[in-house]
C-alpha cells in the first residue's frame, strides 16, 4: 500500500451554525464549499475522498476498496491518479448512487485502471433502474448534450466524446450494473457493512446507504451542500416529498458522518442533523404549500409567486439556490401532481408563438415598439416582464437587427442578476443566440 496522505480537511469539523452566517455574494464560487480539485484528502484511518465532478467516497476494507460514484468522464482519469495516492489496493465494490453521468461516467477509467494493475473486475453495484436510465440517455443523446452544454459550457463529466458529428452524452466504456438493488440491500465486503435504501429524490434509481462500521451516511445527491435540485427546468421528473422522506429517515441513524456526492462532508450527529433538517424541512414546505393552493384551486401562475422559502433558510452555505431555485421546485411539483396544464385555458391549445407574436406586435405598433418597451422595462429593474416583451419583439421579426440586439442585452443582464446556474445558464444562451444573428 502506498503511504497515506496525512491532510486533513479542516471544514468537515466546521460549525455549520458559525458558517450559516456566511451569506455568499449571487454569482460567485465558493471555493470552500464545492471544490471540484480532483484532490484526495484522508477523512478518517480507511475513508478518503476525492474532490471531484462528482466526489468518490472509499472505504478500505479486507477485501480491497468499496467506491461510492466514479466521478464524470472528463474528471475520471485524474480522480483515479488521486485515488492512487492513498491505496493500490484493488477496487472491490462501485457503488453509484445514481446513474447521471457525472457520477458514473469515470467507471471506464476506474476499470482500465484495473486492467493495467492486472485486479480483478470491479463489481458495480446500482439501483435496478439504473440500466433503464442508461437507455434513455441513448434514446435522448442530443437532448440531453444540448441542455448539458447549455447548463454547464461542458464543465466535469457532462462533454463526452463525439460518434461523428454527434457528442456521446453516454460514454461506451461506462461500466454497468451487475448487482442491481431493489428497494433495500446489504452488502458485506471485507468486514464493511453497507445497507444500501433505495428511495427516488433527485432520480427514480437513488441509492443512499448506510456503513455502520463508520456511522457514515453515503448519500449521493440527497445532500449537495446547494439548495436540493429538485426542479431542474430541462430534466426529467423529480420527486420533493419522496426526497425529503429519505433525508427525515437518514436522521434516525444518529450518524457521526455524511457524505454527499458534491460539497463537504459533515461530521458530528448535531450538525449532519442540522443540514439534513434544513433540506427536508425546505421541501416539505414547498410541497405542503402548493398543494394546498392547487387543491384551493388556484393557477400555476399564482402558485410560482406566492410559494417558496424563507430567506433566512436560503443563505445558508448548504441551502443556497445557486444551482436549483425554490421557484424551478414549485412548477415540478405542479407537474408532478397536477400534469402540465397551467389551468389557463388559452394555453391549453394556443395559436403558434411566433403567430401570437406577430399580433401583439401588430397591436402595439410593430416590433420595434415592443423593444422599445422590453428596452424601457429592463432600464427599470423589470426584467422578468422585459425579457417576455422582447421574446415576442424576436418571434415577430426573427431577422430584425435591433430587436435580437436589446435581447441579447437584456438576457445578458438578466444572467447577472440571477443567483442559479440554470436560469444563468438558459439567458447566457438566450444572449449568445442573439449575438450570433448580430455576427452572421
Amino acid at each position: 500500500m502506498i503511504g497515506k496522505l496525512q491532510k486533513k480537511l479542516p471544514i468537515v469539523t466546521d460549525d455549520p451554525i458559525e458558517l450559516s452566517s456566511r451569506v455568499i455574494d449571487a454569482g460567485e464560487h465558493d471555493e470552500r464549499v464545492n471544490r471540484t480539485t480532483q484532490k484526495l484528502s484522508v477523512l478518517d484511518d480507511d475513508i478518503s475522498i476525492v474532490e471531484s465532478f462528482s466526489h468518490i467516497i472509499t472505504f478500505r476494507t479486507d477485501d480491497g476498496l468499496v467506491c461510492f460514484d466514479a466521478s464524470g468522464q472528463i474528471t475520471g482519469e485524474d480522480a483515479v491518479t488521486a485515488l492512487r495516492s492513498w491505496s493500490d489496493a484493488p477496487i472491490d465494490s462501485l457503488v453509484y448512487t445514481h446513474g447521471h453521468v457525472d457520477h458514473v461516467g469515470g467507471s471506464g477509467a476506474m476499470a482500465a485502471d484495473a486492467d493495467r494493475r492486472g485486479h480483478r473486475r470491479i463489481r458495480v453495484v446500482g439501483h435496478e433502474a439504473v440500466a433503464a436510465r442508461f437507455d434513455r440517455y441513448h434514446l435522448t443523446n442530443g437532448y440531453n448534450t444540448d441542455i448539458n452544454l447549455r447548463q454547464f459550457g461542458g464543465v466535469g463529466g457532462v462533454r463526452s466524446m463525439a460518434i461523428g458529428d454527434v457528442p456521446q452524452f453516454l460514454p461506451d466504456d461506462v461500466l454497468w450494473p451487475d448487482l442491481e438493488v431493489g428497494a433495500a440491500a446489504t452488502l458485506e465486503v471485507g468486514g464493511l457493512t453497507l445497507e444500501m435504501h433505495h428511495a427516488k429524490g433527485e432520480t427514480d434509481d437513488h441509492l443512499w446507504t448506510w456503513v455502520p462500521e463508520h456511522r457514515a451516511l453515503c448519500v449521493g445527491d440527497f445532500v449537495t451542500w446547494v439548495f436540493p435540485n429538485c426542479g431542474n427546468p430541462q430534466k426529467v421528473q423529480r420527486y420533493p416529498l419522496e426526497w425529503a422522506a429519505a433525508l427525515r429517515e437518514m436522521m434516525t441513524y444518529d450518524a457521526e458522518w455524511l457524505f454527499g456526492a458534491h460539497g463537504l462532508p459533515v461530521r458530528g450527529a448535531d450538525r449532519v442533523a442540522t443540514v439534513l433538517v434544513d433540506l427536508a424541512g425546505a421541501l416539505e414546505l414547498l410541497t405542503n404549500e402548493t398543494l394546498a393552493m392547487m387543491n384551493a384551486g388556484e393557477s400555476l401562475d399564482a402558485i410560482v409567486h406566492q410559494v417558496t422559502v424563507p430567506e433566512d433558510v436560503l443563505v445558508k452555505p448548504w441551502m443556497q439556490p445557486v444551482y436549483d431555485e425554490p421557484e424551478f421546485v414549485v412548477r415540478n411539483l405542479w407537474r408532478l401532481y397536477g400534469g402540465w396544464w397551467d389551468k389557463n385555458p388559452a394555453m391549453l391549445k394556443p395559436a403558434p408563438e411566433a403567430t401570437f407574436a406577430a399580433e401583439m406586435a401588430a397591436l402595439a405598433g410593430g416590433a420595434d415598439a415592443l423593444v422599445a418597451r422590453a428596452v424601457e422595462l429592463a432600464a427599470n429593474g423589470d426584467l422578468r416582464l422585459a425579457c417576455q416583451v422582447v421574446e415576442l419583439a424576436v418571434q415577430a421579426d426573427p431577422e430584425s437587427v435591433g430587436a435580437h440586439g436589446a435581447r441579447a442585452e437584456i438576457y445578458e443582464q438578466r444572467r447577472a442578476a440571477e443567483f442559479s446556474l440554470m436560469s444563468k445558464g438558459i439567458f447566457a444562451a438566450a444572449a449568445r443566440e442573439s449575438r450570433a444573428v448580430l455576427e452572421a
